[in-house]
């Protein structure tokens, strides 16, 4: 991976969170543990070629979903 990409991915994974966050009523901290605790950054990182490609909206839904799927309890 690039120098390029890595920053793209980084600002990516910022900007998911950061949507996440608000979406949830959380803070920027409380969505990245959210998420960390129930492995959807792993899935971020792991499927971001095709993640990125989406609208925000649709991967906030599917990261939600994911984590209801691994215990989270945010509805």
């Amino acid at each position: 991976m690039d120098k390029e990409e890595t920053k793209n991915k980084a600002e990516y994974f910022v900007a998911i969170i950061s949507e996440f966050a608000k979406r949830k009523n959380l803070t920027d901290k409380q969505a990245y543990r959210y998420l960390k605790r129930y492995k959807a950054i792993e899935l971020v990182d792991r499927f971001y070629g095709v993640m990125h490609t989406q609208s925000f909206r649709d991967v906030i839904n599917d990261l939600i979903t994911f984590c209801q799927r691994q215990g989270g309890a945010l509805v």
